[in-house]
């Protein structure tokens, strides 16, 4: 039989002189343990690289996709710059009863330029039918556009005709 303890003098926890104050050891023994205490928080390596490479995969499939919407946007100048064109050649018809073989004659569309600065606007022709350009200029953002590089608006007799394709002019 094993004897009982007897009851101590000392408050719990506490010395001879006194309750126990907690010193810089103690404290350290504390955080060491309660860091072993529960589950461990954060992510591994491995979790935040399995992350990562999904992040680029994804990323990846989506950068086509954001390209292509990006030269839609940039095509919509030129879009613009034509139609603006044809207004001020119809305007220009309408007064004159011929269309106009110069950009500088027409109202509104003189500028050599896209209203962006991306694409160069020309004119040829004149009388009963014109051709109105717009190309790409070599420098901008719009210069990698090769199926779209160039949008042509083609009028005879107030016929129009839009050329390469209609995707070129976001139909």
């Amino acid at each position: 039989m094993i004897p009982p303890e007897a009851p101590s003098a000392l408050p719990p926890g506490g010395t001879a002189g006194g309750p126990a104050k907690p010193g810089p050891r103690r404290s350290l023994e504390v955080r060491a343990n309660a860091s072993r205490a529960g589950p461990a928080r954060g992510f591994t390596l491995v979790e935040l690289c399995v992350v990562l490479a999904l992040a680029g995969l994804l990323a990846a499939m989506a950068w086509p996709s954001w390209q292509s919407q990006l030269q839609r946007g940039y095509r919509a100048d030129a879009v613009t710059a034509l139609m603006r064109v044809q207004l001020a050649q119809e305007s220009h018809r309408a007064h004159h009863g011929l269309y106009a073989a110069q950009l500088n004659v027409l109202r509104g569309a003189a500028a050599p330029v896209s209203g962006q600065g991306l694409y160069d606007i020309e004119l040829t022709g004149g009388g009963d039918r014109y051709e109105a350009r717009a190309r790409a200029r070599s420098g901008s953002a719009v210069a990698s556009d090769r199926a779209c590089a160039e949008l042509r608006l083609q009028v005879r007799d107030g016929l129009s005709e839009y050329a390469p394709s209609a995707r070129c002019w976001n139909r």
